[in-house]
């Protein structure tokens, strides 16, 4: 069994709050945000392929990925990392091509919380309640839900 993605988006307030502990230690799930190699293998829903163009998960770096489903359709993402500090914190912006302008702004952080443990912490910031609102219906739960479980097994 995995730990639960927490979800929070409060009415009237154009913010997400996603929570989520997992049986690893900090630098072990710090290091799969920061290898494509191991990004690659957890992001997004199951049954996608994801094809990474960019990513330097460092500060000033930046990202493009796509995603594709089984049946050959394509999602874009892309964003700058704007502060990145080891084991400890990252700051990025992520914008979905197919919504171009809705460019939201995340913080994620990574808390140690003893005996290998360790929780990352995300508070996603959109321009308007009505954005926020197309990613909470846009499925981005189930794409949490599946891509940490698989984040699971890369570091516990």
């Amino acid at each position: 069994m995995t730990n639960p993605v927490t979800i929070t988006a409060p009415e009237g307030l154009p913010f997400i709050e996603i929570e989520r502990e997992f049986a690893a230690p900090v630098a072990a799930l710090f290091n799969a945000h920061r290898d494509p190699a191991l990004v690659k293998q957890w992001l997004g829903p199951n049954g996608y392929e994801m094809d990474i163009e960019r990513w330097d998960f460092v500060s000033q770096g930046g990202y493009r990925y796509v995603h594709t489903d089984e049946k050959g359709d394509a999602w874009a993402f892309n964003g700058t990392f704007h502060s990145v500090r080891e084991n400890e914190l990252a700051i990025q912006t992520f914008e979905f091509e197919g919504y171009p302008d809705v460019v939201a702004i995340e913080s994620m952080t990574f808390e140690d919380l003893g005996d290998g443990r360790s929780k990352l912490r995300i508070h996603s910031v959109y321009p308007t309640v009505e954005a926020r609102d197309g990613m909470v219906a846009s499925g981005m739960e189930t794409g949490l839900t599946e891509g940490y479980a698989r984040l699971d097994g890369l570091v516990g």
